[in-house]
């Protein structure tokens, strides 16, 4: 029991901090939903998108933090602190590069229009989003430098304010309170930027009281750069393949109907807080199989690895149900007014029951994948995330779409695809081959 316990004690604030984003996720859509369908039809394809742009910039920067686990375990706090400022130095460069993808998004955008007025709230929303891409960079370079050294509750509390930052403010500009004026969907996008911003700038201070006690080995500052590199940039094409199959399926899904549509933006929305916490043991693993591997143990890796997953499966099992029982009350947040209410809950059900199972094993694979990046085997991931999501289950979706377009069938697709990945990522785990890899 003991062992379980100490991982709990590292992973729940940063579970509990991808809970608390999440629920900020959940309360945006929530606003736009008062405020229009089209702005809650939106949301989803533009937050996806734009997650795309910023998540391959994001997950290379994150890895700095895999050096800094690594090189606590290892008792080398001197390279601890440079791989911060190498993460930081990266954040820089990958806000400048992350403006080039601004027309990218309005050509996405213009050439899947689900309708002009939906489709100028997307290219809002991804307009801003992106712009401000570097303050969600260097917010992930501080993070990853704290979650590294395994001091994951300040991490927690300065999401908690920028958060509440977020949710303040966020009706201020979506609605037009107080003689603001009233932006939309363009509100929610201005708040969640500034709310980075601020987030950022606590850490950064809170990381600099530690980084001024004592100087660098700055000479060592270029190798570890091109480590970063190296090792990240897998890492942050797993993510950008992850995210890309997932947003084309999110099209897909807005093809089938406006209000099917709407329902499965909401269901995902729900199903994000519930799935949130997983990323947070994805992270946990990801940082505990460093520290084991910094100290040279690999059989402690390898079990750390599995206990975080059990952890992890566990508590997706308990949300899953949860969630299927409380689908009803959940659902009528987003509910539009009659007539369509009935039909809303009516698809909703069936979404609820094949989220429940989707995430359990989504959760699987997400924390071992987390234990395979904490290791090194970044190249596994992006290969084995592009064979199953590109070869396998996009063409899938196609022919799904084709034949018997409805959300349920779609739905049941991703199921698949994900039992399938999760099956790849725990055999890669359980032989090994990750222990050839060095990361330094």
């Amino acid at each position: 029991m003991k062992p379980y316990l100490e991982i709990l004690k590292l992973v729940w604030p940063i579970a509990l901090g991808m809970m608390n984003n999440a629920i900020l996720q959940f309360t945006d859509r929530a606003f736009l939903a008062h405020e229009s369908m089209a702005s809650l039809e939106a949301s989803l394809p533009a937050s996806m998108l734009a997650y795309v742009t910023l998540g391959f910039f994001q997950s290379v920067v994150a890895y700095s933090g895999t050096f800094v686990a690594q090189y606590h375990g290892a008792g080398r706090a001197d390279m601890c602190r440079l791989s911060y400022l190498a993460g930081t130095l990266i954040a820089l460069v990958s806000g400048a590069l992350a403006l080039l993808a601004l027309p990218l998004g309005d050509l996405i955008f213009t050439a899947f229009a689900n309708g002009p007025e939906v489709m100028a709230r997307q290219k809002a929303y991804f307009n801003i989003c992106t712009a401000g891409g570097v303050f969600l960079f260097g917010q992930m370079a501080v993070q990853s430098y704290f979650t590294g050294l395994g001091r994951t509750r300040i991490v927690l509390w300065v999401n908690i304010i920028g958060n509440a930052v977020n949710v303040a403010i966020d009706p201020v500009l979506i609605f037009g309170w107080f003689g603001c004026p009233k932006l939309g969907i363009s509100g929610a996008a201005y708040a969640t930027v500034f709310a980075t911003a601020v987030q950022w700038a606590i850490l950064a201070a809170a990381a600099r009281r530690i980084t001024a006690k004592a100087a660098d080995r700055r000479e060592r500052l270029l190798p570890l750069l091109a480590g970063v590199v190296r090792f990240g940039v897998p890492a942050g094409a797993y993510s950008v393949l992850n995210s890309v199959s997932f947003t084309v399926f999110v099209f897909f899904t807005g093809a089938v109907g406006h209000i099917e549509a709407a329902v499965s933006n909401a269901a995902f929305s729900v199903c994000y807080v519930l799935f949130a916490p997983m990323e947070g043991f994805a992270i946990g693993a990801q940082t505990l199989v460093g520290h084991a591997r910094g100290r040279g143990d690999d059989a402690a890796a390898m079990k750390t690895g599995f206990r975080t997953l059990t952890l992890g499966v566990t508590i997706a099992v308990v949300l899953s149900v949860a969630i299927v029982i409380l689908r009803h009350p959940v659902l009528s947040i987003y509910a539009p007014g009659d007539p369509a209410a009935a039909e809303f809950h009516r698809v909703g059900s069936y979404l609820f029951f094949l989220m429940a199972a989707w995430q359990v094993f989504d959760a699987a694979d997400v924390i071992m994948c987390g234990a395979l990046r904490g290791a090194g085997d970044t190249k596994f991931v992006m290969w084995w995330m592009f064979l199953v999501a590109f070869v396998f289950w996009m063409p899938m979706v196609a022919v799904v779409a084709a034949v018997h377009n409805t959300m349920p069938a779609l739905w049941c697709t991703m199921i698949i695809y994900v039992v399938v990945i999760c099956v790849g990522s725990v055999i890669r785990w359980r032989c090994g081959r990750w222990k050839r890899i060095r990361i330094f």
